[in-house]
């Protein structure tokens, strides 16, 4: 069976399980384990084999126990560093006191692992691939990973969610970080201390897990067959779920693994068999390096409902839960309905006219449904009531979605309305310029004039694109007229000359 055959069977919206191999495969600071722990004690101490003679005092029943490295590197990181305040490791110094005067005592040697991470640095020759691994979050339910940096998030802008918040956590939209993350050094978990604590204290959080492997199809990236993680997973799955049972095998076939094969193009799936305490579990495992096979086939996907509905929904259910003031209205027929904080409407689609978003919710999230090629939201155009002199990128929209009707109308409007703005714009706005720090710099441009400045200079095509794009994207404002204004701009001009 192919890839795109296997994901296509699904029902539900799947869970990824994202461990280091896809840190690596996309980001320049990205370690192994070994490689983490090998890179801080050259850096502590500059000398290669000491960090092979702690390895060598780890070596047990023929393999090398990292969590007894970590935690021996540990103890020599933390009193070397306290016997040198000012030397090398200063600015890890500087936050160990800082949390110190503040009553909260971390390991210096975490914070130092935060700090690898705290900044993303992409790889460029994987940035096309990262853009079809973009476009898949409205398919995915959530996400759980063994990773400490931000790429998830990133990729996804997801809540992360750490330790105990993990019990508070929607279910939907989540990134779940299990060993901790770069910005809370005291929730990282990484010495044999820290993994005996989490199994110790996180049995609820287990449970939350469990929850979501049960009820939604689980893909694994960045860990390879024989990883700990898998077993332990396949280990807590089926201590509470009958290994024969009808659960059990809905479990199973919904159960992909993704392991690595380099140059290797296949989109085949096979099965494997993984023995656990004598019990063999059969799951369903490629090897590919054809990473944008699988995303592409994830986000083909087709659902009755898209990821991001069930958010909102379960935002909403969340208020209701919370209780308070809010008004809530549960019904089968609009028309019975009187104003309420809170509607919830269930029924059919003869009782039910169902709308996700509003024409301004979906500016809002332009650049989302984009990057995300959401063609489902899209379909919602045609329902909308777009007013004439309204600015609407509807070239890039169109682009994803070949069947908006209105399409057409809506493209000429825009071109008339953007042309219209362009004719429209004071003199001193048509300066020509090659960036827009330029024009943000220029005294000559009265600071209310500023946007119109960069509107005019990316019509004429005086600034790049991508420029055009990233400052979009920083500084979003669907309810202001001249950010919609350099919207349709930028969309007229990325995606005009594609249709």
């Amino acid at each position: 069976m192919t890839i795109q055959e296997f994901i296509a069977q699904y029902k539900n919206h799947p869970v990824l399980f994202i461990g280091t191999g896809i840190s690596l495969r996309y980001l320049e600071n990205s370690f192994t384990w070994d490689g983490l722990l090998s890179k801080i004690a050259l850096e502590l101490t500059d000398n290669p084999e000491y960090y092979l003679d702690i390895k060598a005092k780890c070596f047990i029943e023929g393999k090398f126990d990292f969590l007894k490295i970590a935690a021996l590197l540990e103890q020599d990181f933390n009193n070397k560093l306290s016997e040198d305040r000012n030397g090398k490791f200063k600015e890890i110094n500087d936050i160990f006191y800082q949390k110190m005067s503040e009553g909260i005592h971390l390991s210096r040697f975490k914070i130092y692992i935060c700090n690898l991470f705290s900044v993303l640095r992409f790889k460029t020759e994987t940035s096309d691939e990262l853009k079809e691994f973009r476009k898949i979050r409205k398919n995915v339910g959530s996400v759980i990973t063994t990773n400490y940096d931000g790429l998830m998030e990133n990729l996804f802008e997801f809540n992360k969610l750490i330790g105990n918040n993990i019990l508070l956590s929607n279910p939907y939209g989540s990134v779940y970080k299990i060993h901790g993350c770069h910005e809370n050094p005291e929730k990282v978990i990484i010495t044999e201390k820290d993994y005996l604590d989490f199994n110790n204290k996180y049995e609820l959080i287990r449970a939350q897990l469990l929850s979501l492997f049960i009820h939604n199809p689980i893909i694994f990236m960045g860990y390879s067959v024989n990883d700990d993680n898998i077993k332990k997973i396949l280990k807590t799955i089926f201590t509470y779920v009958e290994p024969n049972s009808e659960l059990a095998i809905k479990i199973k076939n919904n159960f992909l693994l993704v392991e690595r094969d380099s140059n290797n193009e296949n989109e085949i799936i096979s099965e494997h068999d993984i023995v656990l305490d004598g019990l063999t579990i059969r799951i369903n495992k490629i090897k590919t390096d054809n990473y944008t096979a699988i995303y592409q086939s994830i986000s083909n996907l087709q659902l009755p409902v898209t990821a991001l509905d069930v958010r909102k929904v379960q935002n909403i259910v969340k208020e209701i839960y919370a209780g308070g003031n809010i008004k809530v209205s549960i019904t089968e027929d609009l028309d019975t309905l009187k104003n309420g904080d809170k509607i919830l409407a269930i029924g059919s689609s003869k009782t039910i006219q169902y709308q996700y978003q509003t024409g301004s919710e979906l500016l809002a999230n332009y650049f989302n449904v984009i990057d995300e090629s959401n063609s489902q939201i899209l379909s919602l155009i045609d329902k909308y009531k777009i007013q004439p002199a309204q600015y609407f990128p509807i070239f890039g929209f169109s682009y994803i979605n070949k069947e908006i009707q209105s399409s057409t109308a809506l493209k000429k409007q825009q071109v008339h309305n953007v042309e219209d703005c362009i004719k429209n714009l004071p003199a001193n706005c048509s300066k020509k310029h090659k960036n827009i720090d330029d024009i943000i710099n220029d005294q000559t441009i009265p600071s209310s004039y500023k946007m119109n400045a960069i509107i005019y200079n990316a019509y004429h095509e005086n600034i790049d694109l991508d420029e055009i794009e990233k400052f979009l994207r920083e500084n979003p404002s669907s309810t202001d007229t001249s950010y919609r204004k350099l919207l349709s701009v930028y969309d007229l001009k990325k995606y005009n000359a594609t249709q």
